[in-house]
């Protein structure tokens, strides 16, 4: 898979656009957000990817180097669920031959759907099919709307192909649901949405070394790490460094009954007491929620509490 962070980067590998349209290669584009990944998302992917195999136009994925928010309402901003590098691989892994990422800028969140149209899906990409979901709004304020593009498109050459919204267990998939699901510790229902098992990425750094004084070392995670951190508790699951996939139990929160510290994820692989992966590139994968984050009164009390949390992980885990 290409990936291009500008307009000018994509026309200077597909064509010319000085030179016209007819000198452009034609492309079928989706474009959104795309800020999970999601049941929803790959939804359209797929069909982006079965108009790329059915045409033999080379496929684009259209996203932004940011939320709008960040631009339209930052006092509105949430974190993302996944990265910038998990975004590209999933892409990537689902068969999408270009990425193109748009620097979301004032300038661009003022275009209109016909700027948008005439700039970007014509003029740039000669996008003779735009797959898009069934809330997709484009330009200024959001003033477009599916018909609205179709009506553009009839005009300006390409079709526009919507795709339905994914339901699971009754609720349509979408970023917010997954979040909802996150800070309320369902962990299952966000696998379920994602279509996968949701991840954080990121180093392994040196911490207090609480954890292995009481013999439970743990892997604390870079606080620049990528994936959406679920509700504070302790959570099945997975970590993978090296290739190597080890079971663990994952605790999110500030370490409340040794010293507060700021927010963030540590690991502790199951049954390994000598594993040193300071420096190295983690995967943490969440199973499932085992409970809440707490504070104890001693040692004695949350080595119990851990001991008891390692159990039920490893009848979850089946180790």
């Amino acid at each position: 898979m290409r990936v291009f962070n500008s307009l000018e980067e994509y026309s200077a590998e597909f064509g010319d656009v000085q030179a016209g349209q007819s000198a452009i290669e034609p492309s079928v584009v989706t474009i959104g957000k795309f800020d999970g990944i999601h049941l929803g998302h790959q939804k359209l992917i797929a069909e982006t990817v079965r108009q790329q195999n059915q045409t033999g136009f080379k496929s684009v994925l259209v996203t932004f180097d940011r939320h709008p928010d960040a631009v339209l309402k930052p006092d509105q901003l949430r974190l993302p669920l996944i990265g910038t590098e998990q975004k590209r691989l999933l892409v990537e892994s689902l068969g999408i031959q270009n990425l193109l990422i748009l620097p979301f800028t004032p300038e661009l969140a003022s275009k209109s759907a016909q700027e948008f149209v005439d700039d970007v899906l014509v003029g740039a990409l000669n996008a003779k099919s735009v797959v898009v979901g069934p809330d997709f709004r484009l330009g200024r304020g959001g003033a477009c709307d599916i018909a609205g593009l179709s009506e553009i498109g009839a005009v300006r050459g390409f079709s526009v192909t919507t795709i339905d919204a994914v339901e699971v267990e009754g609720q349509k998939v979408s970023s917010s649901s997954i979040r909802n699901a996150l800070d309320s510790g369902n962990i299952k229902l966000a696998n379920a949405m994602f279509g996968r098992v949701h991840t954080t990425v990121g180093m392994v750094e040196h911490g207090l070394k609480i954890g292995r004084t009481i013999g439970f070392p743990t892997a604390n995670i870079s606080r620049e790490a990528e994936g959406y951190l679920p509700v504070d508790g302790v959570y099945a699951g997975w970590l993978i460094a090296d290739g190597v996939r080890y079971p663990a139990a994952h605790s999110v929160g500030i370490n409340e009954t040794f010293q507060a510290v700021p927010r963030l994820v540590e690991s502790h692989v199951i049954d390994t007491l000598d594993l040193d992966l300071y420096d190295k590139v983690a995967t943490l994968e969440y199973v499932d929620y085992i409970r809440p984050a707490a504070k104890f009164t001693g040692v004695e009390d949350l080595a119990a509490e851990i001991h008891r949390d390692i159990a039920k992980i490893k009848l979850i885990l089946g180790v």
